[in-house]
């Protein structure tokens, strides 16, 4: 499968409220995921842990979407916009935007960095 599509897939997923499974089911033991603001983290249980964490802190999500997509599959790498528009627990309504740039192997993501500027709630 290309990674584009594998790319689509996760995509389609996580928009559809299925965040979890397809990192579990995308993601591989050894990923390592960079964060915008520097913070490495590796290993897929520390990982899905941080995703588990955030989900908990959304009361509500008001939407959601891809705004762009692009792959190259001689290198296995895919960059994707995303954003979605929460309010968290403690009623701040934020609109995140962000890229990830994803490395696949072995039709699983390895590594992936994310670029975003913090949002402020208003």
């Amino acid at each position: 499968m290309s990674v584009l599509q594998l790319e689509q897939d996760l995509q389609q997923m996580a928009g559809g409220g299925q965040l979890i499974e397809a990192f579990d089911k995308f993601y591989a033991e050894e990923v390592v995921m960079h964060e915008g603001n520097g913070d490495v983290f590796e290993g897929k249980a520390a990982n899905r842990k941080r995703q588990e964490q955030f989900l908990a802190m959304i009361k509500e999500v008001h939407g959601g979407g891809v705004g762009a997509l692009t792959a190259n599959e001689e290198t296995g790498q895919t960059a994707t916009e995303t954003w979605i528009d929460v309010t968290f627990m403690d009623g701040n309504r934020i609109k995140m935007e962000q890229v990830s740039v994803k490395q696949w192997k072995n039709n699983l993501v390895v590594h992936e960095r994310f670029y975003y500027n913090m949002p402020t709630p208003g």
